[in-house]
Formats: C-alpha cells, sequence, structure tokens
C-alpha cells in the first residue's frame, strides 16, 4: 500500500503567523514579532506608519501611484501587495511589496548608489594615447 502524497504548497509564515493573520494585528501589535532594531523604530513610529498605510490606501483605490520619500518606514503586514515607488535621491524606484520584506525598511528595496558603468579609457589615459592631441 502506498501512500498518497498531497502536492501542497506551503503556506508562508511569519514567526509561526500566517498572513492573514498578521494582517488583522495593528502597527504595535505586529512589532511583538520583530527583530529588537525594528520593534523599536515601529513602536517610536507607529502613528508614521498608520498614517502612511491609510494614505496608501486612499491612493490605491483610486489607482493613484503611491510615491513617497519615507525610506525609513518598516514594512507592515497592511502594506503587502502594493506598489510603492521610494525616492532613492535621483528618482522614484517601484517596489512591489511581497510578504518577504515584512520588517524591513522601504529604502532597503531603492538602492541610492547605481552600479558603475565603465566607459572607454580617455586620451590620456594609456601610453599609447599619451602623444596624441587633446583636442
Amino acid at each position: 500500500m502506498t501512500p498518497i502524497i498531497e502536492s501542497s504548497k506551503k503556506q508562508y509564515t511569519f514567526k509561526g503567523k500566517t498572513i492573514e493573520e498578521l494582517k488583522a494585528l495593528n502597527v504595535r501589535e505586529f512589532a511583538k514579532y520583530l527583530k529588537s532594531r525594528q520593534r523599536r523604530s515601529a513602536l517610536r513610529q507607529f502613528q508614521k506608519i498608520e498614517d502612511f498605510v491609510n494614505k496608501a490606501k486612499k491612493k490605491a483605490e483610486k489607482n493613484k501611484p503611491i510615491r513617497t520619500h519615507e525610506r525609513t518606514i518598516i514594512i507592515v503586514p497592511q502594506m503587502v501587495g502594493m506598489k510603492i515607488s521610494t525616492y532613492n535621491g535621483h528618482e522614484f524606484v517601484p517596489v512591489e511589496i511581497v510578504k518577504e520584506m515584512l520588517g524591513h525598511r522601504l529604502g532597503e528595496f531603492s538602492p541610492t548608489r547605481s552600479k558603475v558603468k565603465h566607459g572607454a579609457a580617455g586620451i590620456g589615459s594609456t601610453k599609447g594615447s599619451k602623444a596624441q592631441a587633446k583636442k
């Protein structure tokens, strides 16, 4: 007799709680499940986070893009599924918030420094081009 193996996808949990259970919590209750640094930040700025989430929900209902300069906001379960554009000092970088981002900051997903793209060597930078005229 062979056992029947169910191929069910493993449900995502955060510290033993499903995403639906976490969405029912407010910011202060969710902060209890975070690591100490994130917990401290979330508890200190819980009002700012709640205001941001409420404003983002209103913008999402109107199908407007959610754009922010607030890079220090901790990602909470109510933000999961939103597309938030965070400013990196040069442009707004769009980021789709997923379950794995819980507890991280918005700024972590919009890097401020871009990868260096080296071009061709300029005149005078190599021995063969030293003798060439600069104009």
